[in-house]
């Protein structure tokens, strides 16, 4: 199929985005637990590799907890040896000092290794999520995209995805290393005292109502921060694809308010997310400290009474402090986790869109392709409470030309929706060459139709690229033969690099007439048994559009052709002319027979040629 995949919106479609201004994003944050719940539930194919992580991470973190404690020794080595007449025993300390050297050595190479594979488990996921969010985007119906701003769906799949990649790199790790390590060292802890355990384990429910009363304030904070980087990329997005009618009008200063109005709103709460969290750390620092204090002078006492001894204590303060530093580590990650979620429930809410319909699993497929359209008592609306066609029943016969004109909004462009399947009929059906439609495959369908829109596309690459377009597999002769038809081969010609031109992604190094031509010569390729013509001549100049109509004419004398058209003079030599207004057809017949019926046509004719 050849088609140009921006298709024109039709005007009846619910929208939410211009050149100056558009809807803000939908959707409201969920709570954070689910949404939490659901991100790391998507590591579950990654089981064999996160138990090594937390295999790895157990050994890695046993071998440092049991390091204070050995270090502890060699203190009371070196104290009793200076009581003692014999001096230090400098073997022993040596033994102790190397196996904590040792030790710790160990831990820092296991731990290493757990974060190299849980990294690269991570980096799977993301893109398991992302491959997700791609295959959904061509699942969603047109719809959806006719109602979702352009930047804000492109910041959910860009932004947000790599958010949450940062998040779960940076946090996965800190989470599981901080609840061994605090797990390890309590332990160690209470080997060495009850009492001093008993003190340090006081500072957790302490720590734990402040971050939870700390974090469910900046959640709420994090989802409107990137609830406003999305509606921001959506401006910047629209204000530069169109910054030619915005200097125009000359609506420069007022996209530039625009712009600071939502930039100071995405300033406004990116500072209040990261002042509520940023509150996470000092308090914890400030308890560790305190619980640091209290330690410190409990042991003295313990000491001076000779219930424990000072490497006992040593090793306890130590242990204290990687106590704590988990706690805090944990707590200053809340910030990022908050982040990564409101993210992922962003992600999440295009995931769970409502999907097209499926293809079915017994699908037909037409065993001619004659191209004979034929429409039976079909009704369709955008909203249901204002119905846009109904009972409109319609017989497009192969190698026919069927125009369809009539006043914007009167529902042309919606039809060939209709026939392409972007849009589902509400009832009647829809059939080709006797085959219904919702039957088909879509793709199977589509392979069927060549498209030409009046709004162009063209993607980053060369001409020869952008025509092949229409068929992957076609010859390089196939492909100036088809530009030769469409008269593309005759610009072509002038540039310097031919056919290997290479064209940007707007097209600005081509006219919009050259533009138009491309993407008429790529349908040409296709050799459709259908074609579609969207006001498919509105940008060539006239002498060009009398070219192109003459080749037109020569592509559809064995195909069926809908042509939805403005200019009149275009389809003056329709096989049939439908006239519709308000979702219905009025009037059909050939152009004199309906201008000799002084009906609707004949105002549309009157209209546009009174001048001449």
């Amino acid at each position: 199929m050849s088609t140009n995949t921006a298709t024109s919106r039709p005007t009846q479609a619910p929208i939410g985005r211009g050149i100056m201004g558009m809807g803000m994003p939908m959707g409201k944050a969920e709570n954070f637990k689910p949404s939490a719940k659901r991100l790391f539930g998507r590591l579950r194919p990654e089981r064999t590799s996160l138990i090594a992580v937390v295999v790895l991470a157990l050994i890695s973190v046993s071998l440092g907890v049991v390091g204070p404690k050995i270090l502890g020794h060699a203190t009371d080595i070196i104290v009793t040896g200076m009581r003692s007449a014999t001096g230090i025993d400098f073997t022993a300390l040596g033994r102790m000092l190397g196996l904590a050297l040792g030790l710790f050595a160990l831990s820092g190479l296991f731990g290493w290794v757990q974060g190299r594979i849980l990294n690269a488990s991570v980096q799977r996921v993301v893109s398991t999520l992302r491959t997700d969010v791609e295959a959904k985007l061509h699942r969603l119906p047109l719809r959806y995209f006719d109602k979702q701003p352009r930047g804000e769906l492109l910041s959910r799949v860009t932004n947000d995805i790599d958010n949450i990649a940062q998040t779960l790199q940076q946090t996965l790790s800190q989470l599981l290393l901080s609840f061994l390590t605090v797990v390890g060292v309590l332990a160690m802890m209470l080997t060495i005292s009850p009492l001093l355990s008993l003190i340090a384990l006081l500072l957790i429910p302490v720590s734990a109502i402040i971050t939870g009363r700390i974090g469910k304030r900046a959640q709420g904070l994090f989802a409107a921060q990137w609830k406003h980087t999305g509606a921001l990329n959506a401006h910047i997005e629209e204000s530069f694809t169109g910054h030619q009618l915005v200097r125009v009008f000359g609506r420069r200063r007022e996209a530039e308010a625009e712009f600071r109005t939502r930039n100071e709103a995405l300033v406004e709460s990116a500072l209040g997310a990261q002042f509520v969290t940023g509150l996470i750390m000092p308090s914890m620092v400030f308890l560790s400290n305190l619980s640091y204090v209290v330690i410190a002078v409990v042991g003295g006492l313990r000491v001076t009474s000779g219930a424990m001894t000072l490497g006992e204590v040593q090793a306890f303060v130590q242990y204290s402090r990687q106590f704590t530093q988990p706690l805090t580590q944990v707590a200053s990650m809340a910030n990022v986790l908050q982040s990564g979620v409101a993210s992922a429930e962003r992600v999440f809410e295009v995931l769970d869109e409502a999907e097209q319909s499926a293809d079915p699993a017994d699908a037909e497929s037409p065993t001619l392709r004659h191209g004979r359209v034929e429409f039976h008592d079909v009704a369709f609306a955008y909203d249901p409470d204002r119905p846009l066609i109904e009972n409109l029943s319609l017989v497009a016969d192969p190698g026919h030309t069927v125009a369809i004109v009539g006043p914007t909004g009167a529902g042309k462009t919606t039809l060939v929706n209709l026939v392409l399947r972007f849009y589902e009929a509400d009832s009647g059906r829809i059939t080709l060459d006797g085959v219904d439609i919702t039957r088909m495959r879509r793709d199977d369908l589509r392979s069927r139709i060549g498209m030409v829109l009046q709004d162009t596309w063209l993607f980053g690459g060369t001409i020869r690229d952008n025509i092949a377009y229409g068929d992957p597999d076609a010859t390089d002769e196939q492909i100036v033969a088809a530009a030769k038809a469409t008269y593309v081969d005759r610009f072509v010609r002038t540039l310097p690099d031919g056919y290997d031109t290479v064209i940007d992604e707007e097209g600005s190094n081509v006219s919009a007439g050259e533009k138009q031509l491309i993407t008429i010569a790529r349908a040409f390729l296709a050799n459709p048994s259908l074609l579609i013509l969207d006001e498919a001549t509105s940008s060539v100049d006239t002498r060009t559009e009398s070219l192109v109509q003459h080749a037109m004419a020569a592509l559809r004398s064995s195909r069926t052709s809908f042509v939805i058209a403005h200019r009149l003079s275009t389809i003056r030599d329709a096989d049939l002319i439908l006239v519709m207004e308000s979702g219905r057809i009025v009037e059909q017949g050939t152009h004199d027979e309906l201008i000799e019926s002084h009906g609707a046509y004949h105002r549309l004719y009157s209209a546009q040629f009174a001048t001449t």
